[in-house]
């Protein structure tokens, strides 16, 4: 379960992405959030593991 929140941020040059997605946690079975910032072209890849 991937909740897809993509933020666009721009710092100097580098075009950066802010990833959240929601994953459930094995142990209490209650969601987290699990945040990336990272470039836009593995922002698929990281919402899709």
């Amino acid at each position: 379960m991937a909740k897809k929140a993509v933020a666009s941020l721009q710092t100097g040059s580098k075009r950066l992405t802010k990833a959240i997605k929601m994953v459930k946690s094995p142990k209490t079975g209650a969601y987290i959030f699990v945040e990336a910032i990272m470039d836009p072209t593995k922002v698929n890849d990281f919402l899709n593991k």
